[in-house]
């Protein structure tokens, strides 16, 4: 990682010179423009920023999403989301910086490699990275709907600074299409890329099988709208491979080197201690081996002793699983007092400082658990993917609790508890729906746009919602965030087409696969 790290530093060292060229070899280029970087270190330039920083990730994936999902809860702070009420920032940010950051980044490389006079790069290359790109655009039009995508990020390379805003049905139907081409665009060998691909070291296949597994989870968002698509897209992204093991995970490995390779979830945490699991996912842990990797409760007790000094708990006392509390949704200190009778948040448990919120964590695009639950979903509804719904969901399971061996020997689950686990908790077709995409509910914390998602696509877990005062969807889960505000003004046109065909810019305005 180290290695990357000064493969990345090298090229905004390159960059940095090149925009100071003082050798007047021709007039009439820009003095201020770049010459073309390598493609790799560009391509790990947008990988780290397709992972989002500490901007995002608190109010687009956490503020928001994991709170609407009821994986968190806070009472204090910024945390507005599992209240249902708007900050036109913390809504706006995914799209904010999906554009300025990861969509930009991404349609500059992909340009690079595929307009070279030269051939000198591969078919495999652009493949790569157009399914990058379709990982990045998918998120954002998840989040808000209708968003800009033939002409978004077009500013350089066309001089379009008012990109359209594509309906998503027509969004979703490219997105596939470009998976379809791209995987078929992926032989078995290594990528030109090399180490410069934090993904995947370069591997050919890995990324075939990422493309595949992508392309399994878009199918499946179909599954409202077009259920015949959804199943012919599921059947041929199986037909075509997806992930195997965790070996095949989706992820990126981030240190502390510098300050360039964070997490961005894990800067959230270092910077903000209001946040608590939310009662719904710690009881839903309840005799569940991840409970205390995913949660703990804080050192700090929010008491003091005789002196005034605070008082503290143990790391046992934190990571006892019979202590371990969730935080009702949807309530301020005063809700909490009125509720229980206690003013101290401090009592209720969060995520796990211990394992999974350093900044050094691994941050992960998708995973073979998810993977496997999407299979038995497959399963179960078509009779495909071997047809044995029961096996997916079992590996599924298995693979959910041993990929968090990535967070540290502290997140590792033995084999005897994973088994005892499932014996306690076996599949069971009368109910095998809400089972799976509980599961995947559950693998998918702190990955929260994809829980928002899928819990939008399938209505489970089922969720009880709250009604604070003042909110802003009256008193239901919204089905969209609403877009970046500055958007009125500086592309005005496009966006007022775009609420006018979708709907209006609201919290309860349903995207287009999400139909009731």
């Amino acid at each position: 990682m180290k290695k990357i790290l000064k493969i990345f530093l090298t090229a905004i060292t390159v960059l940095t010179i090149t925009n100071c060229d003082n050798g007047f070899e021709e007039l009439n280029q820009d003095p201020n423009s770049a010459l073309q970087l390598d493609p790799g270190p560009k391509l790990t330039n947008t990988l780290l920023r397709t992972a989002g920083d500490r901007f995002e990730n608190w109010r687009g994936n956490l503020i928001y999403s994991s709170t609407m999902i009821q994986h968190m809860s806070a009472t204090g702070g910024v945390w507005a989301g599992d209240k249902y009420l708007y900050n036109a920032q913390w809504s706006g940010a995914w799209f904010e910086r999906g554009y300025g950051d990861m969509v930009k980044a991404v349609e500059d490389l992909l340009s690079q490699l595929q307009t070279n006079a030269d051939g000198e790069f591969s078919e495999e290359m652009v493949s790569i990275v157009r399914i990058l790109r379709v990982f990045i655009y998918h998120k954002i039009t998840d989040l808000y709907g209708d968003v800009p995508y033939s002409e978004a990020g077009k500013g350089f390379i066309s001089g379009i600074f008012r990109p359209k805003y594509d309906p998503q049905s027509e969004i979703y139907a490219d997105m596939l299409n470009e998976l379809a081409e791209a995987t078929a665009g992926l032989g078995t060998g290594a990528s030109q890329l090399g180490s410069a691909d934090i993904l995947y070291q370069g591997s050919q296949e890995k990324w075939k099988r990422f493309g595949y597994s992508l392309m399994l989870r878009l199918g499946l968002r179909l599954i409202k709208v077009d259920p015949a698509a959804s199943q012919q897209w599921a059947q041929r992204a199986i037909d075509g491979g997806v992930m195997q093991s965790n070996d095949d995970i989706a992820y990126i490995e981030h240190t502390l080197v510098d300050g360039l390779n964070r997490n961005g979830n894990g800067q959230v945490f270092s910077a903000d201690g209001d946040s608590r699991l939310s009662d719904t996912f710690v009881n839903i842990l309840n005799g569940d081996p991840r409970l205390t990797i995913y949660g703990s409760l804080p050192e700090d007790t929010g008491e003091t002793d005789a002196d005034g000094n605070a008082i503290l708990r143990t790391e046992a006392e934190r990571m006892d699983p019979t202590m371990q509390r969730g935080l009702p949704n949807g309530l301020n200190a005063d809700g909490l007092l009125a509720l229980t009778g206690e003013t101290n948040d401090q009592a209720y448990t969060e995520a796990n400082r211990l394992i999974i919120t350093g900044e050094d964590a691994p941050y992960f695009f998708q995973t073979y658990a998810e993977v496997e639950f999407m299979l038995a979903e497959a399963a179960l509804r078509w009779g495909i993917a071997g047809g044995d719904p029961a096996t997916h969901y079992n590996n599924g399971v298995t693979a959910a609790m041993k990929f968090l061996e990535l967070y540290g020997e502290n997140a590792i689950i033995s084999d005897s508890d994973i088994a005892n686990y499932l014996t306690t908790n076996p599949y069971n077709p009368a109910i095998g729906l809400e089972q799976i995409n509980t599961q995947y509910w559950v693998c998918t914390f702190l990955n929260d746009i994809e829980s928002y998602a899928n819990w939008r696509r399938t209505g489970f877990p089922v969720l009880t919602p709250v009604n604070f005062p003042g909110n802003e969807s009256n008193g239901q889960i919204p089905r969209r965030l609403r877009y970046f505000e500055r958007e009125q003004t500086a592309n005005p046109q496009n966006y007022q087409e775009a609420i006018t065909r979708q709907g209006p810019d609201q919290f309860t305005t349903r995207i287009w696969w999400d139909v009731e």
